[in-house]
């Protein structure tokens, strides 16, 4: 990840790396140390174009070290894929997971790059002999190619939807057991996880992700922490984002300082009680 492609050059991400991990962080850089919390997920976690993104605020909040190892675009493969990272989460008194869409991992039908998991890399043969029509070598991002396939084929399109939801459920399972447990899910969104519709349509995220899944995972984590921004925090946009006029187009299309805001004071009602977790 380069610094360019992550925002504005006038936001500074103060990247930094965590011991032997091959991966850029947001900064500032936090001790791996003490009673702290750390925060895995996609971009919302990161914070693109948010100038204090919720693990941040949490940190304020509750005046308690929090590591972001939040990734743009990121899917549970980057994560599994990081000893580093997963063996810090260990060490930390919570891990913060955040609800990642299902079609940015590896599965039967096609794979992802290992730490880019938004980059599509080639269909399965399986994929291809279902979708004979579909040219895959156009394609260089899941979104894309997803939405040309539902485009294409929308019955067989449930095919790949039902596989993901499986390989998303195993995945995190796996990541779960990893972090012994320890974990607050997090489901921060536009939308309640009981809108089955709209987890299934290649625009919205997280991607194919709905309630009945969070319900499997529920006794397997401390807790589960639900946001959905509210109808206020949504009109706001990108009020307080920090951009270049190129990202315009993809600002309008994330949640903003008003819905991290919400999300933050939902996470921290849970950390602050020990009885809740």
């Amino acid at each position: 990840m380069s610094y360019e492609s992550v925002g504005d050059a006038s936001l500074d991400y103060a990247f930094c790396h965590y011991g032997e991990s091959k991966l850029q962080f947001r900064g500032p850089k936090q001790p791996l140390k003490g009673d702290f919390i750390a925060f895995l997920g996609g971009t919302e976690t990161f914070g693109k174009f948010i100038p204090v993104p919720f693990p941040y605020l949490v940190q304020k909040a509750l005046k308690r070290q929090c590591v972001n190892f939040g990734q743009v675009n990121a899917g549970i493969d980057v994560y599994l894929a990081d000893p580093a990272v997963l063996a810090a989460c260990r060490r930390a008194r919570h891990t913060v997971v955040q609800v990642m869409g299902a079609n940015n991992l590896s599965n039967r039908y096609y794979s992802v790059h290992p730490r880019r998991n938004d980059r599509f890399l080639k269909a399965s043969a399986l994929m291809q002999s279902l979708f004979r029509d579909v040219d895959f070598t156009e394609f260089h991002f899941t979104r894309h190619m997803l939405g040309a396939v539902a485009q294409a084929a929308p019955e067989r399109f449930q095919l790949i939807v039902d596989e993901v939801q499986q390989a998303w459920l195993a995945r995190m399972e796996l990541l779960i057991n990893k972090l012994d447990g320890r974990v607050i899910l997090l489901w921060f969104a536009d939308h309640s996880p009981d809108d089955a519709a709209l987890g299934a349509r290649c625009r919205d995220d997280p991607f194919a992700v709905t309630r009945w899944m969070i319900e499997r995972l529920a006794p397997k984590v401390e807790d589960v922490v639900e946001v959905a921004a509210s109808a206020a925090a949504l009109a706001r946009g990108p009020e307080g984002m920090v951009f270049g006029p190129m990202d315009a187009p993809a600002a309008r299309g994330m949640l903003g300082p008003a819905a991290h805001k919400e999300a933050a004071r939902a996470l921290v009602r849970v950390l602050k009680d020990p009885a809740a977790v």
